[in-house]
């Protein structure tokens, strides 16, 4: 497994700082999120040469797209409006500093109806697909993530979010701590077009992002799982994290060696 961390944990450091810490922690991968500082509409600003620094890491980057405030399902035409806007920005970010995907949120509804849900749920399939397709058009993957299991949210469960890759024509990204809050985790790791997994645990009920480990997360669904992201909030559980994970790959090495 290729393992790399959200700079959710080192959040408002310098881009130098992240990629840094990546390779001298040994990270072949780092998902930095576009919020605050790094809102991309700031970022493409920036003058190209402040770019130059992906070019001096051999870390492969991915962006989490901002998601605070937006909502690709809104009833409110001006949210959805501006929330495809900043999807493209980050498509956009991500071909300036040569990432290699942009995940992002499916989207929630605040009025907790069926006829609502049903709504929202073409709204935000119809913003997800124009953003995959502008992505598309410009070589970037573009990939929605799995959901706590609520009925507010998206994607919180394997069938629904595969649904909306299917009609968005995007790929996924799983997060296995919100997949661990759904009645079958394991039905997440089933899905053919994922192109990498957030990892943290929890103890099943709640969205917690505790290090792997510390929750009731069966740790070998992460079998033949290629590439995956530690999104905690503390650089020392992502520390904690990946070294369980070096340690479970090493003993499925051994199992395969016999």
């Amino acid at each position: 497994m290729k393992i790399g961390f959200s700079t959710l944990a080192l959040f408002m450091n310098s881009l130098e700082h992240f990629l840094e810490t990546a390779a001298n922690d040994g990270f072949q991968l780092m998902e930095m999120l576009c919020e605050g500082p790094y809102w991309p509409r700031n970022m493409l600003l920036m003058d190209k040469k402040e770019f130059e620094i992906f070019n001096s890491y051999d870390v492969s980057v991915f962006l989490h797209a901002p998601t605070i405030d937006l909502n690709p399902a809104s009833l409110n035409p001006g949210i959805r409006e501006e929330t495809l806007k900043q999807l493209n920005e980050t498509v956009d970010l991500a071909v300036k500093i040569g990432a290699k995907a942009i995940t992002t949120h499916p989207g929630m509804i605040n009025r907790l109806e069926d006829r609502i849900r049903e709504w929202g749920m073409v709204y935000s399939i119809e913003t997800l697909q124009e953003a995959n397709d502008y992505a598309e058009d410009r070589g970037i993957k573009f990939s929605v993530e799995n959901m706590p299991n609520r009925y507010a949210y998206f994607c919180n469960n394997a069938e629904e979010h595969e649904f909306f890759v299917k009609e968005s024509g995007s790929y996924a990204t799983v997060d296995t701590g919100h997949a661990n809050t759904s009645d079958d985790p394991a039905s997440f790791f089933k899905m053919k077009k994922t192109i990498y997994y957030h990892l943290n645990d929890n103890d099943g009920k709640k969205d917690q992002h505790l290090a792997l480990g510390e929750g009731t997360f069966d740790l070998s669904l992460l079998n033949g799982v290629n590439n995956g992201i530690i999104e905690l909030n503390n650089y020392k559980n992502i520390l904690k994290s990946r070294d369980l994970l070096v340690s479970l790959d090493q003993s499925i090495s051994d199992v395969n060696a016999k």
